[in-house]
């Protein structure tokens, strides 16, 4: 693990089912219930609640880029962490984007499971258009 430094932070993805990442990075983004949030190293304390179907992008300090889906949950930040503690979250290269796709397109799907296939579909496109 990179040694802490004032240009990264400590970053956990964590959900309910498991820990999907934890490590340095340099930027976070999320949206919130109050809009699309983007945290850097020192950003001010905040808590945020996370929207259902919503993507979260890591940029770690070694490595590629990291897009998960993730439904529901909290953002929390303090000046050198941010934890995302999601009630379910997928990497973007875990999805399957045709059983997705398959959800979205059947009628009798709850809201809750078109908002998380919604948010599946978008993390595979994002990371398709990066």
């Amino acid at each position: 693990m990179a040694a802490e430094s004032a240009k990264d932070m400590s970053v956990d993805l964590v959900a309910v089912e498991r820990r999907l990442w934890s490590g340095r990075a340099t930027f976070v983004s999320a949206k919130t219930t109050e809009g699309q949030i983007g945290i850097m190293p020192g950003h001010e304390p905040l808590l945020g609640q996370l929207v259902e179907g919503g993507i979260v992008n890591i940029v770690p300090v070694d490595g590629e880029r990291i897009v998960a889906a993730v439904h529901g949950g909290f953002f929390s930040v303090t000046a050198g962490t941010v934890r995302i503690l999601a009630e379910s979250a997928d990497f973007a290269g875990e999805v399957d984007v045709d059983e997705a796709r398959k959800v979205l397109a059947d009628d009798s799907a709850s809201e809750e499971e078109l908002r998380a296939a919604q948010g599946r579909v978008r993390a595979v496109e994002q990371v398709a258009n990066a």
